[in-house]
């Protein structure tokens, strides 16, 4: 059931509203929406009688919101904003609609996109448009509809689909594995470790699979893969890598497995969408065919 008409403003009031936060000024509000001072005044005016709460702080011509406008305005920026995105899609895509999607960088880039080719073919109709997302986040404030997430899928509000498990192993370049003996695992305590910032306990749950309980030592950061990639190659450390995404290295010598063999990780790959979007037919369309993707067996193209 849609809302009582006067919870419900007019699109010009609103952008009159969020304008006057964010520029400061009515002057500055009325060259952005093309409006004259008076017709700005007169729309702020009619919100604040439709609200029947005091929305603006007058002092002369100065003006500024409330402590309440402005909480008021944050949410509606977005509401605004998905409004937007909305009739873009449907001017663009009108017929299969569009689905936006956030992904994991390199495992977008290496597991999904090769594949995207399939999907056009299939489609042609839908538009997939991608943005990179390291972290999870809150899809009542990010307009997407659905993102390839890893972890345990337990964001709230929504529902998921199994990509496939993950294994990392420990690599490090040859040179760096010469420096000492390696015979176990509590060996590695000695060289340089390469931490990655989204897997903060990556290194903690190796040693323990490999029955190491003493906390690893501290090393340097990386905020991606691709970039822990490189300081490995450089020598810089041994890093834990995604066994897909060391193969192509370790099959060139570029690499050598520091110690021990491919160990599963706690966390898998899913799609991820808000319960919201789940009648979505462009996300219906791409999930199922996403659904013919998966598989343990599926290696991922390199």
């Amino acid at each position: 059931m849609i809302a009582p008409r006067r919870f419900l403003p007019s699109i010009a009031s609103l952008r009159a509203l969020e304008a006057l936060d964010r520029l400061g000024s009515a002057t500055a509000v009325a060259e952005e929406l093309s409006l004259t001072q008076s017709a700005v005044s007169r729309q702020l005016q009619t919100l604040e009688a439709q609200m029947g709460v005091p929305l603006i702080l007058r002092e002369g011509r100065r003006m500024a919101l409330t402590p309440p406008a402005r909480a008021y305005v944050a949410e509606v920026r977005e509401a605004l904003q998905q409004i937007a995105q909305a009739s873009l899609r449907l001017r663009v895509q009108p017929r299969g609609g569009s689905l936006d999607l956030a992904i994991l960088p390199t495992f977008g880039m290496r597991w999904l996109v090769p594949r995207l080719a399939d999907f056009a073919r299939l489609h042609p109709e839908v538009t997939i448009n991608m943005a990179t997302r390291l972290a999870p986040f809150n899809f009542a404030t990010q307009a997407f509809d659905a993102a390839i997430h890893y972890g345990n899928a337990d964001w709230p509000g929504t529902d998921h689909m199994l990509l496939r498990s993950e294994s990392v192993v420990a690599v490090c370049t040859p040179e760096l594995a010469m420096r000492r003996p390696l015979r176990q695992a509590a060996d590695l305590r000695a060289l340089p470790l390469l931490h990655i910032e989204t897997r903060p306990s990556a290194w903690g749950d190796w040693f323990t699979a490999h029955g190491v309980t003493a906390e690893p030592p501290q090393g340097t950061v990386y905020d991606q893969f691709a970039t822990i990639t490189q300081a490995a190659l450089h020598g810089l450390g041994v890093a834990l890598l995604p066994d897909y995404l060391a193969e192509p290295d370790l099959a060139a010598g570029r690499l050598v497995p520091a110690y021990g063999g491919p160990t599963p990780t706690r966390g898998n790959y899913y799609l991820v969408w808000p319960r919201s979007k789940s009648q979505d037919s462009a996300l219906g369309l791409f999930r199922d065919w996403l659904a013919t993707q998966t598989g343990e067996e599926d290696s991922l193209p390199r």
